[in-house]
């Protein structure tokens, strides 16, 4: 019996010495990584969230205090300059334009009477009548 008992400890102690290595291999080889990836992807989603919760005021400050006036104020300018350009601007460029349209039709009627003038005086030469 007792040799029984020897020999059960004595493969129970060469498992052991077998199996534990084994054991300690795969922990190091697949578990401990495992888990630091799992850590360091904790690490990183617990620093996006601390920047979010830094920078996400800011940046609705920013947009509340200097963005969103401009934009406030860009709409309130853009009618008023579309009126100054209808009741100014426009007006101004239609006259203009309709000044060069005369002056372009007074030099044409010039231009016509002086034509008609030069062929009143021309003298009539022989090869003209025939």
């Amino acid at each position: 019996m007792l040799l029984l008992v020897l020999l059960t400890q004595l493969l129970v102690l060469v498992l052991l010495v077998l199996v534990l290595p084994t054991q300690l291999l795969v922990l190091l080889v697949l578990v401990l990584p495992t888990q630091l990836l799992v850590l360091l992807v904790l690490l990183v989603l617990l620093v996006l969230l601390v920047l979010l919760v830094l920078v996400l005021p800011t940046q609705l400050l920013v947009l509340l205090v200097l963005v969103l006036p401009t934009q406030l104020l860009v709409l309130l300018v853009l009618p008023i300059q579309l009126l100054v350009l209808l009741l100014l601007v426009l007006p101004i460029q239609l006259l203009v334009l309709l000044l060069l349209v005369l002056l372009l039709l007074v030099l044409l009627v010039l231009v016509l009477v002086l034509l008609l003038l030069v062929l009143q005086n021309a003298p009539v030469s022989q090869c003209d009548l025939l």
